[in-house]
């Protein structure tokens, strides 16, 4: 009984939530709830406001979540080790944090190295990410968020510069690590094969919400080429996330 009420309690919720930088209207009229437990894959085209609603929902539960952003938010000076334990940083002193960028502390070094072990990433432990791939770069950022070790995952784009059988490995890791996650992709496969839920962004709105056992590659494909209605142009005020 109580895990049934765990998993229906609203972990997000947003309701006529709209977001803009400027003039540029990002986020328009988006209600949305999402439970604890649900895997939520977020599609929809470039510009479509996918990256600014991962990022809402990420300020409304910040100790909570670990957030993957567009490009890895990597600092290319640092090795992979480096990168990877500053997922902790949060969860340890100042002064340990310190210490260990310097001169790893064993407890650290020895779950980092599994960590990149299981990335396929031991190999590149110590040298800057600067030197690295796109797609070791993008599994570099996997490791950091793996290593918050947070209950909820936003991830934006997450697997897209790993090849596609990396890309499904990732994924699935990901999703069997973290309780909650929102994910968004391109890959409409990847999104209907390891999600219970789908939503499909357009022009800043919210254009379906549905179980992904009931869609198929064409139904997306609908979605995708859906012209925006002339209600999105009109203008329409800002309201920041509460």
């Amino acid at each position: 009984m109580s895990e049934r009420m765990g998993r229906s309690r609203a972990l997000f919720r947003l309701t006529g939530q709209s977001l803009a930088y400027g003039r540029q209207r990002v986020l328009d009229d988006i209600s949305l709830s999402i439970r604890k437990g649900e895997k939520v894959a977020l599609l929809g085209p470039s510009g479509a406001g996918k990256s600014s609603l991962l990022n809402l929902l990420y300020s409304l539960q910040p100790q909570q979540s670990a957030l993957q952003p567009q490009g890895g938010g990597l600092v290319d000076l640092l090795s992979v080790y480096q990168n990877i334990f500053i997922g902790a940083l949060d969860r340890v002193g100042n002064l340990p944090a310190l210490w260990n960028l310097l001169r790893p502390l064993p407890v650290h070094r020895r779950a980092i190295t599994e960590v990149a072990q299981q990335l396929g990433l031991e190999d590149k432990l110590w040298q800057s990410v600067d030197r690295l791939s796109g797609g070791q770069r993008q599994r570099v950022a996997i490791g950091r968020a793996l290593y918050r070790r947070q209950p909820v995952f936003l991830g934006d784009e997450p697997v897209s510069s790993v090849d596609p059988l990396q890309a499904e490995t990732l994924l699935g890791h990901l999703l069997e690590q973290h309780e909650t996650a929102v994910v968004s992709l391109h890959n409409r496969g990847l999104a209907l094969d390891h999600f219970d839920r789908i939503l499909v962004l357009r022009d800043g709105r919210i254009r379906c919400d549905c179980a992904a056992r009931e869609l198929s590659p064409a139904d997306l494909d609908d979605f995708y080429q859906q012209e925006a209605s002339p209600a999105r142009r009109r203008p329409f005020p800002t309201v920041t996330a509460g």
